[in-house]
């Protein structure tokens, strides 16, 4: 049965060891993994100031994992976002949407296991028909793109006014048409200097 948050205590001394309160023995990083996996709530102090360093542990944890070969789940355009955002207006919104986004996946992973299992686990055609797991998957990613609008909407209520002078963007059919020819014409200039170039390899 997994414990309850706070029931597991683990204290981190300076020489960076850790002792886990409840069991009477010293752990590692990786024991707290498989804790975690085992859905093992704990909390991590301070051996010497009583501080609550779960966050920091837990980002150690995630560093660690991050760093063994074939084990990448994060990836470097995700990466790269996430660093932007730190200092932006958007950190505000981001922890709880992260969090929304992360519970709303674990609601999903059982179904996703037996989908993938139906589709991995017969003849080597049926390993090609992972088509229902990455629907969902594309599912998922549609409902969390839309939870982080909603949130957006709801930190900036009021649209953002155009810039003064700025020039109004023309929508009427004529202007689309407009553009459709000047898009269609430049299709056909790169054709020709495609074929200009293959007649003058001829030669």
């Amino acid at each position: 049965m997994a414990a309850k948050t706070g029931d597991i205590v683990i204290k981190k001394y300076a020489n960076r060891r850790l002792y886990n309160t409840g069991t009477s023995t010293y752990v590692t990083l990786e024991d707290l993994a498989e804790m975690v996996k085992r859905n093992e709530d704990f909390t991590v102090q301070d051996a010497k100031t009583g501080e609550d360093i779960t966050h920091s542990v837990l980002t150690q944890i995630i560093f660690e994992l991050e760093n063994k070969d074939g084990q990448n789940m994060l990836p470097i355009p995700f990466l790269r976002q996430l660093i932007a955002y730190y200092g932006d207006q958007m950190q505000v919104v981001l922890p709880t949407f992260l969090e929304q986004s992360m519970s709303a996946f674990a609601k999903e992973q059982e179904r996703m296991r037996e989908q993938l299992s139906a589709a991995f686990g017969k003849s080597p055609i049926d390993m090609m028909n992972i088509s229902a797991p990455v629907k969902l998957v594309e599912e998922q990613v549609r409902r969390n793109t839309e939870m982080l609008q909603h949130a957006m909407r709801m930190f900036t209520p009021f649209p953002l006014s155009k810039t003064a002078g700025a020039a109004e963007v023309d929508e009427t059919p004529a202007a689309e048409s407009a553009k459709k020819d000047t898009g269609l014409d430049e299709l056909k200039e790169q054709i020709a200097a495609m074929q200009r170039k293959l007649d003058s390899l001829d030669k």
